[in-house]
């Protein structure tokens, strides 16, 4: 099956697909910079794709007829020949992607003064439909967080009514209880507590019993594919142990707190203050010796303030266990670890760009090259590849 990816990111949802030989790529989409240059060297690399330049579009998907035709010299996007030049003499069988998450996820809105409801991203997913409906794939794949189930853009309407009109009239169907379509990725080998929403769209003419196939879909054929329990001891536990050294090094250009080597690409310690070495410390040895004392969020709230002299309403720290899934990997990482602290006290840090990317499950082959910052953000934007790579194999069953 050939197939499209929107809003690709650096290609989580894609990977998956990639890694099934019956799945092609002819083409993806994504307007951040980062995402598509590691997109790019990671299909160039990995996948033999010599045309990985053009078939990795950087480009706003607002901006529908350009992208489907082509566009000239654009001072941001530079020129290219359009999807629809790309993908001649080729059906394209799927449309994969999901706008992005940030306008649908509930901890997006409680920080929003106007809940969200004036953000452009809430309408994105019209741009998505609108090259369902030019390229009218047999079905497509729309991934989201579970809050655009209760999220309420613009005139107050839920946006999975709006979602469902407009898939409706494009001449796609999609499962009548959208709850089906809520997947708990620690069911399927993913080691880290994370809940997706997987819109399936199928094209009404092609398929009949539309409510049937979906209902066999997300109740027989995906269960098919869960697993046992993955830990954070099964995701990192062999990588490079990095201990505080007690001084500042410069490497590279950048300040470094602990020791490194090079031997697994993007495993290399954040630098952190003595303060918050102090404080990994504290909390790891906290778990390990079962004292327990700092597990509440009132106890970690007056940790925060006895070693900053700042308060906070909310508690900033969180220690993976070895012996659970992590809690979900997020964008936020880019800004810091605090939240995602290494379970092993004797290394008193947090978890490394590899390490987000483990437990998102990416392969270690997929080396991130773009800045720590860049790297943390799109591992935690994307979609898993162990799940996503379920997903290819339960739609091929369904079809």
């Amino acid at each position: 099956m050939n197939f499209i990816d929107i809003f690709a990111g650096c290609g989580g949802l894609s990977e998956g697909f990639e890694q099934n030989p019956n799945y092609n790529m002819l083409a993806a989409v994504e307007w951040e910079k980062p995402q598509v240059i590691n997109l790019r060297n990671h299909l160039r690399n990995n996948y033999g794709m010599e045309a990985a330049d053009e078939r990795v579009i950087r480009f706003d998907v607002q901006r529908t007829e350009d992208l489907i035709n082509g566009w000239e010299e654009d001072p941001e996007y530079g020129s290219h020949q359009g999807l629809d030049n790309l993908v001649t003499g080729e059906n394209v069988d799927l449309i994969i992607g999901g706008p992005p998450c940030q306008a649908y996820s509930i901890a997006g809105r409680i920080r929003d003064n106007n809940g969200m409801r004036d953000d452009y991203r809430n309408f994105l997913f019209e741009s998505y439909m609108r090259l369902v409906r030019h390229y009218q794939p047999q079905l497509f794949v729309f991934e989201n967080v579970p809050g655009i189930l209760s999220a309420r853009p613009g005139n107050g309407a839920l946006v999975t009514d709006l979602i469902r009109e407009e898939i409706r009239n494009s001449g796609y169907e999609i499962i009548d209880d959208l709850r089906e379509a809520q997947f708990d990725l620690i069911q399927y080998g993913v080691p880290q507590n994370r809940k997706r929403i997987i819109i399936i769209g199928l094209r009404r003419d092609l398929y009949e019993g539309h409510q049937e196939i979906l209902h066999n879909f997300y109740q027989n054929i995906m269960p098919q594919y869960r697993e046992e329990l993955r830990t954070v001891g099964d995701a990192i536990g062999d990588l490079p142990h990095f201990v505080p050294t007690g001084t500042v090094q410069r490497v590279n250009g950048r300040n470094v707190s602990h020791t490194y080597n090079f031997d697994v690409p993007n495993h290399f310690p954040r630098f952190h203050s003595e303060r918050d070495i102090q404080i990994f410390r504290i909390l790891a040895e906290d778990i390990e010796t079962g004292r327990n004392e700092y597990t509440s969020t009132e106890a970690l709230r007056q940790l925060y303030t006895e070693m900053t002299g700042r308060e906070s309403n909310v508690h900033k720290y969180h220690v993976l266990r070895w012996n659970e899934p992590s809690n979900t990997i997020p964008a936020h990482l880019y800004k810091d670890g605090l939240r995602h602290i290494h379970p092993d006290s004797t290394q008193a840090r947090s978890i490394t760009v590899r390490e987000a990317a483990r437990l998102q499950t990416f392969p270690d082959n997929y080396e991130f090259i773009s800045s720590p910052g860049d790297n943390y953000k799109m591992i935690g934007n994307a979609v898993p590849p162990r799940f996503s790579s379920k997903l290819a194999s339960a739609l091929e069953i369904m079809l």
